[in-house]
């Protein structure tokens, strides 16, 4: 088969594996950007083209139970020590 032949051909769900696809340190780093809200518009463009919407839904509610639970902390710790 030859390389025109080869481009030619849909790709199936195993041949995908060429696309670039986004480390878990670059999805973490994009969703504490977002998070802030200091998320710039290439890594935004980036994430929308390599990455995968479940991957960030699942950072997204992870980082929020985690925030969620440090504020937690940090508010208990506080009104314990007032009293």
């Amino acid at each position: 088969m030859t390389e025109q032949e080869k481009e030619q051909q849909p790709l199936s769900a195993d041949q995908g594996a060429d696309e670039p696809r986004l480390n878990p340190v670059q999805i973490v780093g994009s969703v504490l950007a977002a998070a802030f809200g200091v998320q710039s518009s290439k890594n935004r463009e980036r994430d929308f083209k390599e990455g995968k919407f479940i991957n960030f839904i699942v950072a997204g509610v992870v980082f929020t139970a985690l925030f969620v639970g440090a504020v937690y902390m940090v508010v208990s710790t506080v009104l314990e020590n007032a009293r």
